[in-house]
């Protein structure tokens, strides 16, 4: 194994292919000089220029000016780190060429610590020069030593081309080696060819081959995990007591369509022996709870055990209070698991879990604790699924049985192509008729007096109100946030007295609880709230929710909370209501917000600003993450990408051909490599 220098550690290099992969994040061009009178203060400039005079000064710090100059203008240099070996190497008359990034000053242009290089080139020199490339890097780690180590990757272990050349002439790609070479090495003529240009917006067709090798890495990495779940066994939930069927006939409402398709797909892999792997994603308030309900009532039906993870525990005992709804009249025994029991008391409830007279449990990262053992576990379910890790959910399926994962927030297509190749996607794309289109205002805080007397009408009309703050999240932020709740809360207090509650993340348990049982049973009217309320909180009477900073939020964290009302009978209104200095991105969302009630929109826009690791918590719950594909920008290659892969692992799979087959076994640990995605799973038992 190759031990790379400290320096090259320090940037997260672990192999030669993470070199390869470790591309520039721009080039300076020294083929093309550029006068003084044309300097560009956002771009590194090249400049052939005489010196004109330099000097020392010593207040308010030691610094060496040198004064510059070419035919069409004057720029100042200046060094406050020097030794005397640059002092004498700037001689008075001398001519040089600087490459650095300019700024402009009150005096003119002025460069701070530009690279020197001696004597003027000749036309047919600059052409010569080749385009440099700039690494990213740390305090301490010198491009100089980049480029060495990359130039030695390069020469040693450059990848060969392992795509069939009709793919390559198809999709008009580099072949691989060629494409990974001139983004590290451009050819000095890039400028004026206009590749320089296609390397700059990371488009042409090399950087295309490199995304497309990204891309298919990443399927087939999650190829590979759906193979894996699919060797191991799961009890068939037959459903012998006809449990879904009592359920479904008890509900004090009838399934939606989509609905109805959902459950039927859900119900078919939990009647297999080969585990379902399965997500179901849908709008604020589709009806996602009672599909979970449903998978349940399977389980128990088929004498199994069913557990629920949640990623808080308001939202765990929200679950709970349904489900426990639902199915009691069944006899079904359900289990609430939270932190902070007595040991007598946590110990009762574990025994009965591991003894079976339990049969559903309920909680947060609780139930995959150590000592939490099942008697016969059928079925695993976790609500917002993205905001777990890797961990956890591998926790959870080794516990055995089905596993199937719930999502407030819509996935778009190309997102779910590429992250969740993995996973059955289920869409339950149709809202309850019994579902109110909720009006959504964008109202400046200078309003707020405004605000408040609409909500005081609102209230002597039966209703209740959220009030919600920015999240005590980070903690550099939290004391910030808390004050800004807490200055609201103090407004409010005098008016709406004892029917303000309040909840944040700061509180206890106890706290939290006592606040959200007042406000669900009607005697608060007003719940003033963190975003500890963004998901599955259900107070069909809540009508009206107002959102403070709102520019402070996320597009899809606004769709959110947005949702906790309208589920009632009466119309709903969500008020956003923002600061007037607010950012271009800010003004977009708010936009967005107010056109549409549509959460697959939404989704798709929030992509677009965001980003798939923000949406789906990758750099959160440890994910692998695209480094260079943009799911908007190469939709074409994620469909490309998608096709291929598929035809990839057919190939893998039904060939008889032993040498074809070690071929692309070595070309898939060769990718998989490339692209650090773990490989020491793919070929057990081949």
């Amino acid at each position: 194994m190759q031990i790379f220098p400290i320096g090259i550690q320090k940037l997260g290099i672990e192999k030669w292919s993470d070199l390869l992969m470790y591309f520039p994040i721009r080039y300076e061009d020294e083929s093309n000089v550029i006068n003084l009178s044309n300097l560009d203060s956002s771009m590194t400039s090249h400049c052939q220029v005489e010196i004109l005079s330099k000097k020392i000064s010593y207040k308010p710090r030691r610094m060496l000016t040198v004064e510059v100059a070419d035919f069409s203008g004057s720029a100042t240099l200046r060094f406050i780190y020097f030794r005397q070996s640059l002092i004498d190497s700037l001689r008075i008359g001398n001519q040089v060429r600087i490459i650095g990034q300019p700024r402009i000053t009150s005096k003119g242009f002025e460069f701070i610590h530009p690279r020197i290089r001696q004597g003027w080139l000749n036309e047919i020199s600059l052409l010569d020069k080749p385009l440099i490339p700039v690494y990213s890097s740390v305090k301490g780690v010198s491009q100089r030593l980049i480029r060495r180590w990359v130039e030695e990757s390069i020469n040693k272990h450059c990848p060969e081309e392992w795509l069939p050349k009709t793919i390559l002439e198809e999709l008009n790609f580099f072949p691989l080696d060629k494409a990974v070479k001139l983004i590290h090495k451009p050819p000095s003529d890039s400028y004026k060819s206009g590749f320089l240009n296609q390397l700059i917006l990371k488009s042409g067709p090399a950087w295309d081959r490199i995304k497309f090798d990204e891309l298919v890495a990443q399927q087939l990495a999650l190829f590979n995990s759906r193979k894996l779940a699919s060797d191991y066994s799961a009890p068939k939930l037959v459903d012998k007591k006809q449990l879904v069927n009592k359920v479904i006939k008890a509900l004090p409402f009838k399934l939606t369509n989509s609905q109805k398709k959902v459950w039927k797909e859900v119900f078919t892999d939990l009647k297999k022996s080969i585990p379902c792997n399965r997500l179901i994603q849908g709008d604020v308030g589709s009806g996602k709870t009672i599909i979970a309900g449903l998978a349940i009532a399977a389980a128990v039906g088929s004498n199994k055990q069913a557990a629920v993870m949640a990623p808080t525990e308001l939202l765990a005992k929200q679950l709970f209070t349904q489900l426990d709804d639902w199915l009691k009249p069944y006899g079904v025994k359900s289990l609430f698991l939270k932190g902070g029991q007595s040991s007598k008391a946590k110990n009762h409830s574990l025994r009965d879990l591991k003894q079976g007279k339990v049969d559903i449990v309920v909680g947060t990262q609780a139930i995959i604790q150590e000592g939490v053992h099942f008697n016969e576990l059928g079925l695993s379910i976790i609500d917002e699924q993205h905001r777990f890790g890797v961990s956890q959910r591998v926790t959870l399926r080794k516990a055995g049985g089905h596993l199937l994962g719930m999502s407030a927030t819509p996935i778009p297509r190309s997102l779910a192509m590429t992250f969740l190749a993995d996973l059955d996607v289920s869409t339950i794309d149709e809202l309850p008729k019994s579902r109110k289109a909720v009006d959504t205002r964008l109202v400046s805080s200078d309003r707020r007096v405004e605000i408040c007397n609409r909500i005081q009408v609102f209230i002597k009309n039966g209703g209740q109100v959220f009030w919600v703050c920015p999240m005590i999240d980070e903690p550099s932020d939290a004391g910030r946030a808390l004050s800004a709740l807490k200055a609201t809360q103090k407004w409010l207090n005098p008016i709406f007295k004892k029917e303000l509650v309040v909840v944040h993340g700061k509180q206890t348990k106890e706290e939290k609880s006592l606040s959200m049982q007042n406000f669900a049973n009607g005697h608060a009217k007003i719940l003033l709230a963190t975003t500890v309320i963004e998901v599955g909180i259900d107070v069909p009477n809540a009508g009206l929710i107002v959102i403070e900073n709102a520019e402070r939020f996320g597009l899809a964290q606004l769709h959110q909370l947005r949702g906790r009302v309208g589920r009632g009978s009466r119309s709903a209104l969500c008020i956003l209501m923002f600061n007037k200095q607010l950012t271009d991105i800010a003004k977009e969302r708010m936009k967005i917000l107010y056109s549409t009630n549509d959460g697959f929109e939404v989704a798709q826009k929030d992509l677009e600003l965001r980003g798939p690791g923000e949406i789906l918590g990758i750099r959160q719950s440890g994910e692998p993450s695209l480094k260079y594909s943009d799911l908007i920008k190469d939709s074409h290659l994620v469909d490309a990408a998608t096709r291929f892969s598929s035809e990839f692992s057919l190939s893998l799979s039904s060939t008889k051909n032993i040498k074809k087959t070690q071929t692309l076994n070595k070309n898939l640990i060769d990718l998989l490599t490339r692209w650090s995605h773990d490989c020491s799973t793919f070929f057990v038992g081949s």
